[in-house]
């Protein structure tokens, strides 16, 4: 486990559900967590909209500050031109994976944090390890660090999908973008 001095950590949310026990289970390992909602991957801005609301919900249950980017999906599209037929999974999600790390990094730079995160290795849908070396690779390049921390470990999905139907949370049905909607 990676400690700072602080323990601040920005944590970057795909979404409320996703995020609700990597907030926890931080918040338990003594981290501070700082919230960061960041998704211009959505294809719609309602989406975006109705994962925001979520994660809002989800932060004020845990008493954890949110911090928002505005929705951009048009930043995304120019980000993974040339990949759009890729399968999921594939080139397109880790340029999309790329983007939204980056945008954390540099926004936890930025508010003098040295460590980040994300709640997407909770899904069984994404690889672990592609994730965590995208983050480490970005984390290198500015001088910070990334918690490489398996969420889904110890039931964590199991987990944060119970805390999300505790909270009545919107649970959406695909990653996000356009291209995963089949």
């Amino acid at each position: 486990m990676v400690r700072q001095k602080n323990n601040k950590i920005l944590l970057h949310a795909c979404c409320g559900i996703c995020s609700g026990y990597p907030i926890t289970l931080l918040k338990d390992e003594g981290y501070e967590v700082l919230v960061y909602f960041c998704n211009p991957n959505l294809d719609t801005e309602a989406e975006f909209n109705r994962r925001l609301e979520a994660q809002k919900k989800v932060c004020e249950s845990f008493g954890v500050g949110l911090v928002t980017e505005p929705y951009n999906h048009k930043e995304y599209l120019e980000y993974v031109k040339g990949y759009e037929n890729e399968p999921e999974r594939g080139k397109r999600c880790e340029k999309c994976i790329e983007l939204r790390l980056r945008h954390a990094a540099q926004k936890a730079s930025e508010l003098g944090i040295d460590l980040f995160t994300t709640s997407l290795v909770i899904s069984p849908h994404k690889d672990f390890e592609k994730i965590s070396c995208i983050g480490e690779k970005i984390a290198s390049e500015l001088s910070i660090k990334f918690l490489s921390q398996n969420f889904r470990k110890q039931d964590g999905f199991l987990k944060t999908n119970n805390i999300s139907k505790e909270l009545r949370i919107y649970r959406q049905n695909y990653c996000g973008c356009e291209f995963a909607k089949g």
